[in-house]
């Protein structure tokens, strides 16, 4: 696993990352930073689809779960890559999508996907800041009765306190990557 944590690092690097000396890059919740992370160009990728399913599923296949899911957009591709790997590794585990908003026909419902009241569930982001998606993500699985055990993210920014405010939600946080494993990778690229 840890040549595809690597390889996934070498990705969000390439294709993911950019950095500034001085604060240039908004952030959703308004604030200014040096990093900036668009995830989609790694979670909408083959490969990277392939490197987040086999190491998302790692994290989360000893925690007896019905499924994985979090806030569209973000979460999305990488619930789908947990539930396809976990299908190949005869342990399937569903996905399921928080919408931002209440569908105003239909069930109204805000999560979509095989879950019932009591399945126990993981929660996914691409990046975490503040935490705030995260943590609306998990508010709405909570009011449709599922039980959040665990929060996995592709990336945790290390600012804003976004790991520090989810964890006084849910027990355990984990990131494949922070931005200290991409600042390290970057450095030495810029080194040599």
């Amino acid at each position: 696993m840890s040549s595809m944590k690597n390889r996934l690092k070498e990705l969000i690097l390439e294709h993911a990352f950019r950095f500034s000396e001085t604060p240039s890059f908004k952030l959703v919740h308004g604030g200014m930073s040096r990093f900036y992370f668009n995830c989609k160009k790694v979670t909408l990728d083959p490969e990277g689809q392939f490197l987040m399913g086999n190491l998302v599923y790692e994290a989360v296949k000893d925690d007896r779960l019905k499924a994985v899911g979090g806030l569209t957009l973000g979460a999305d591709p990488i619930a789908n890559a947990v539930a396809y790997t976990s299908w190949l590794k005869k342990d399937p585990i569903q996905a399921f999508v928080v919408r931002k908003k209440q569908k105003e026909h239909g069930t109204g419902s805000l999560i979509e996907g095989k879950v019932q009241p009591g399945d126990r569930v993981a929660v996914l982001d691409d990046v975490i800041t503040t935490g705030g998606s995260t943590l609306q993500a998990i508010s709405a699985c909570r009011e449709a009765g599922l039980e959040v055990v665990k929060v996995v993210v592709l990336i945790d920014r290390q600012e804003m306190n976004g790991r520090e405010n989810i964890l006084e939600e849910v027990p355990r946080v984990e990131a494949l990557v922070t931005r200290d494993e991409i600042m390290e990778l970057f450095n030495g690229r810029r080194g040599s």
